[in-house]
């Protein structure tokens, strides 16, 4: 309890181990602490008032602890505080109105407490402010419409809270808001249409609410909107059709109950006529309602009473009704790329929604186990194209989704998933792939896995190294080459030896000529080479500036867009930016990998580089996925696992190698 007292402590970090107890009062006694980091322990009582006077501290970051009270009034006066990270603990209290004075901070985090207040109007207001998370909390009130002043803002997490009123239109303002989080409040009133002319909004979630009217015609085309859910609210009128709302998942639009077209239920007729035409038109509805209900209740225990009959009576099984009957006279085709030694039938009986394991642009993904044939797959089923034609019996699918099935089936190599079959009917189609067992880099990397699968830098290499053979295999060994167009640690999975698979081909090109152009950009945020945008060539460039994206995920433990990054925007100018600045490269990388040995540092440096290269802004400047394979095998790891990284702690090697590719860096 006397740590820091009369002492010049200026760092403190203890995070992560199975320390209990209250926090030590004196720990700023000198006033010189500037980093205090207590996360994940079971640090209990409640927090120390000292810290909010500690005018030296630049971060607090002690959340996943177990703290109570209130948070101390204070730390909104902090002339250097650039972190507050107090979240999952058990604060109560509300959010200190003074904390919108301060001038420093840049990231504030208090979610999952039991805070219970309004939202202080002046917390919108701080200028450096870029992330602030509150969710999970009891919060009421309205948002405050003060989003004039908060040109830095690029995350806001308001979910799971009592707010009520409208969605401030202001929030358009924020012209650096990446992800707008409003999930499960009591928002009411209709979306505002500034949100469609955002462009930097990537991910806005407003599901869960009380929202109403039409969804605004352009919020689909917003220039960067990637993810978009307004499930479960009031929204009525025909779903716009262009950008993201094209092909959206219908699970991120159900729960409106006014909601029609394109991906839902057709629209009635109804929604063409004036207003007047539907006020006399719903009277109608009411009375016919009201005067027949008793004969609509009597046919529908008829007939259900005669379907239980004949459903008992033939023993129809529930596969047949769903895949056989609803289907009419088209069945489900299958067609295997190699020997299988089960059916169709025993795939589509695990096409259930217990069984889903992800979903992406395209599709969503099914685990289906078959302890019979002691086989586990995966299962993609495609998301239904708006313009297909059952009733004419037109091709399942469009060209765009059955793409993945005739290029995945013409590859071979083992860093690609691997294509088993496809079955499809009249209106559906599903791809069969091998089941990979420990999901995606970025689940291992960012998700609930964090921490727990990638833990050395030897699985980390080896990935990197799995995805390089993959590329040049799509690069190099095919003909013509095959430009994937997304690569991203989402679609890079992860088998049971943590070896890589590269997956998801639904938006591949085949490069018949040099210098091929598209019609419209694809790929995810923050891993688009940035020549793509304006000049809308396909080449194989814009994948090496992908993985070098991905290279950096590995290296930093980082999403590539993220609030920390500040005025860099993304992972990429960050590192370049502590080039600029003569910062040590280091500090960029993971410390829960490199700072264990310093070999892995150097060695992880050199990989660094190799990033650094191929994400060069210009096209011509980055290697081909041929040297980048020659460049990691010079920078190969010398043990074999993390068990026994001190085998060779004797021997030194220099960063850099006498050998030519490498002398690039």
């Amino acid at each position: 309890m006397n740590l820091g007292q009369k002492s010049p402590l200026q760092w403190l970090d203890v995070s992560t181990n199975s320390l209990s107890g209250e926090i030590p009062t004196g720990l700023c006694d000198r006033g010189n602490l500037s980093k205090l980091i207590l996360f994940n322990n079971g640090f209990a009582g409640s927090i120390p008032i000292g810290l909010s006077k500690c005018s030296s501290l630049v971060r607090v970051r002690i959340h996943n602890n177990f703290l109570s009270g209130t948070i101390p009034v204070g730390f909104g006066k902090l002339p250097k505080l650039q972190r507050l990270e107090l979240a999952n603990n058990g604060l109560t209290g509300k959010i200190p109105d003074e904390i919108g004075l301060s001038t420093s901070v840049s990231f504030i985090d208090v979610s999952r407490n039991h805070l219970q207040s309004l939202l202080p109007s002046s917390i919108l207001s701080i200028p450096n402010l870029q992330t602030f998370m509150a969710a999970n909390n009891n919060l009421e009130g309205q948002i405050p419409d003060m989003f004039q002043d908060c040109p830095s803002l690029s995350i806001l997490d308001l979910s799971s809270n009592f707010f009520h009123g409208n969605i401030p239109s202001s929030i358009a303002s924020c012209g650096k808001l990446i992800n707008l989080n409003l999930r499960n409040n009591q928002l009411t009133q209709e979306i505002p249409r500034s949100l469609a002319i955002m462009s930097s909004l990537a991910m806005l979630d407003l599901s869960n609410n009380s929202l109403v009217g039409v969804i605004p015609q352009s919020l689909g085309s917003s220039p960067a909107l990637e993810m978009l859910n307004i499930s479960y609210n009031k929204l009525e009128g025909p779903l716009p059709t262009n950008g993201i709302l094209k092909n959206i998942n219908v699970n991120d639009v159900t729960g409106n109950a006014g909601l029609c077209g394109s991906v839902l239920p057709p629209c009635s007729h109804s929604y063409n006529m004036n207003s007047s035409s539907k006020h006399r038109l719903r009277h109608i509805m009411i009375g016919w309602v009201v005067g027949i209900s008793s004969v609509i209740a009597l046919g529908i225990a008829v007939f259900a009473g005669r379907w239980a009959y004949i459903r008992w009576k033939s023993n129809v099984s529930c596969f047949e009704d769903q895949f056989s009957e609803k289907n009419g006279d088209w069945p489900w085709r299958f067609l295997a790329f190699q020997r299988l030694n089960f059916t169709s039938a025993d795939l589509l009986a695990c096409i259930k929604e217990t069984n889903v394991i992800g979903m992406g642009g395209t599709g969503k993904v099914y685990k289906a186990e078959m302890p019979r044939f002691q086989t586990t797959v995966a299962v993609k089923k495609l998301w239904k194209s708006p313009n297909s034609d059952i009733e004419t019996g037109s091709s399942p699918g469009n060209d765009d989704l059955m793409g993945e099935v005739s290029l995945l089936g013409r590859l071979r190599h083992r860093n690609i998933v691997r294509l088993l079959g496809y079955l499809h009917n009249d209106s559906e189609v599903m791809i069969v792939y091998e089941y990979m067992q420990n999901g995606s880099l970025g689940e291992a990397l960012h998700g609930k896995q964090a921490g727990k699968l990638l833990v050395d830098w030897v699985s980390r290499y080896n990935i990197a190294v799995g995805v390089a053979h993959g590329l040049t295999y799509l690069h190099h060994d095919c003909h013509p080459p095959v430009i994937h167009r997304d690569i991203k640690s989402n679609n890079i999975l992860l088998d049971e030896n943590l070896d890589a698979r590269i997956a998801d081909f639904g938006i591949a090109k085949m490069m018949i000529k040099k210098n091929e152009t598209v019609s419209m950009v694809a790929g995810s945020y923050g891993y688009i080479a940035p020549e793509y945008g304006y000049t809308l060539k396909v080449d194989e460039k814009s994948d090496i500036y992908s993985f070098g994206v991905v290279l950096m995920e590995l290296l930093t433990g980082r999403w590539p867009v993220d609030p920390e990054f500040g005025d860099s925007v993304n992972i990429v100018e960050w590192v370049r930016e502590k080039i600029r600045n003569n910062r040590t490269l280091d500090e960029a990388l993971d410390p829960n990998v490199g700072s264990s040995c310093k070999h892995v540092e150097e060695e992880m440096l050199l990989v660094l580089r190799i990033a650094l290269l191929c994400t060069a802004k210009l096209p011509k400047e980055r290697p081909s996925m041929r040297d980048v394979i020659t460049m990691l095998e010079e920078a190969k790891p010398r043990r074999k696992s993390s068990s026994n990284e001190s085998s060779n702690s004797n021997k030194e090697r220099p960063i850099f190698s006498n050998s030519p590719v490498i002398g690039l860096l």
